[in-house]
């Protein structure tokens, strides 16, 4: 009995792995759709790479993007810098894998990070610090939110929450790289910031969203069960489901993807901006690819509209998330 229940299982993420394939083959050759009277943004993750791998040619068709949609800001999903993070706002891989790299004009505009594990591995406030020099980078906190006005209108309002899941991973402070970096965090501070954040916005707000480098569910290999994976989700599942937020951003995983599992909050990730690896699916997957690529969000008062854009500028997925 067990070995049949194990094989219709098999079967049914074969058949989802199959529906998800097809349609992404469908949308593959559609350009970016654009919505020139929303919130426009792009995000992206996993990226500083010294230029190697895939980062350069990702980071090109983002300009072209992000040219296209007009964008407002990008965000960062975390690992911003490989392989032990910078070690000070003067380091010489701010040059090396940010600022020769996203040089577009289009990318020029303010760029919103969170800190990833191998951004721990380095000095994490080297990252909060360089917010003083630069004129787009914008990290005034390990955790911080900001509030967007939709088209220009403050009686429409995105909220976005920047947190920092690093500290959330008790495995973490045992670890020779990153405890010296997670030693000094209060969660419970941060998680009271946050649950404040989200149930105190003002009736302007529209869309709750929160943006952090692990995610809480995911489709790529060895990563399902993991130790972080599982930790973040200990930690912040509930939390999201009780405030409402509609979607939760993440990185971590090097690849694309939007999982929908129960309750209100829609999942995604984006961190294939420069590596990509291997993703099988879940039931709860809406789309699980390992291309090379970034996301862009587009919200308006009462629709989000999500695409995943690979680094040719093919479109292989979109969504709608409709109030």
């Amino acid at each position: 009995m067990k070995t049949k229940v194990l094989e219709i299982k098999i079967v049914k993420v074969l058949i989802c792995a199959l529906c998800i394939n097809a349609a992404a083959a469908q949308n593959k050759d559609k350009s970016v759709e654009k919505h020139p009277h929303a919130l426009n943004f792009i995000v992206m993750g996993d990226w500083g790479r010294f230029g190697e791998d895939h980062q350069i040619p990702v980071a090109k068709q983002m300009g072209i993007t992000a040219t296209a949609i007009n964008r407002d800001f990008i965000i960062s999903t975390g690992d911003n810098f490989y392989p032990v993070g910078v070690a000070s706002e003067y380091d010489p891989q701010w040059k090396s894998s940010y600022e020769d790299i996203y040089t577009d004009f289009s990318l020029h505009w303010n760029w919103y990070p969170v800190l990833g594990n191998h951004d721990y591995a380095g000095n994490p406030d080297a990252q909060v610090a360089y917010s003083k020099i630069s004129r787009r980078w914008n990290m005034p906190a390990r955790y911080y939110s900001k509030t967007f006005n939709i088209n220009g209108d403050p009686n429409q309002q995105v909220l976005i929450a920047f947190i920092d899941t690093n500290p959330l991973i008790p495995a973490f402070y045992k670890n020779d790289v990153y405890g010296k970096n997670v030693i000094s965090q209060d969660t419970t501070a941060q998680k009271k910031w946050l649950v404040k954040t989200l149930t105190t916005a003002p009736k302007s707000v529209k869309w709750k969203l929160v943006v952090g480098h692990h995610p809480l569910f995911t489709a790529t290999l060895k990563r399902r069960e993991s130790y972080d994976t599982k930790a973040v989700r200990k930690s912040l599942k509930t939390l999201l489901d009780k405030c409402e937020v509609d979607a939760y951003i993440a990185g971590h995983d090097h690849d694309l993807q939007h999982l929908l599992p129960e309750g209100k909050t829609n999942y995604f990730v984006s961190g294939s901006a420069s590596e990509s690896t291997p993703i099988d699916v879940l039931p709860i997957s809406k789309l699980a690819s390992s291309e090379y690529g970034f996301m862009v969000f587009s919200v308006m008062a009462d629709i989000l509209y999500v695409q995943a854009v690979n680094e040719k500028g093919e479109v292989i997925y979109n969504t709608e998330i409709k109030k």
